[in-house]
């Protein structure tokens, strides 16, 4: 099984939740996919049309040395990256969406 599947049937809740958000395209038409393969990194979501990529992120994301790596490269391959802690999913759903809506 790729690892993309097995990130898929594991989700996390926040993802789970918002997830619930991103599907059906209910954010400006977008299509988002979970647990997309880029390059050597799996992003939680993905809206190929934006290039747009989407994290949850809990507390081990904090001082995390790969994380800084994988920003650079996504930065410099022009990918527009959007991380939300995952109190802010579980606090502010509307204000998550809210920002992903003003980036698409």
């Amino acid at each position: 099984m790729h690892i993309t599947q097995i990130l898929r049937k594991n989700q996390t809740p926040w993802e789970q939740r918002l997830r619930s958000q991103l599907r059906n395209r209910n954010i400006n038409n977008l299509k988002f996919r979970r647990q997309f393969k880029i390059g050597p990194y799996v992003a939680d979501f993905y809206c190929h049309d934006k290039k747009l990529v989407i994290e949850c992120d809990g507390s081990q994301h904090l001082k995390n040395e790969e994380d800084k790596k994988r920003q650079q490269y996504l930065g410099a391959n022009s990918y527009t990256v959007l991380r939300f802690w995952n109190n802010e999913i579980d606090d502010n759903i509307e204000g998550v969406v809210k920002t992903i809506i003003d980036n698409t």
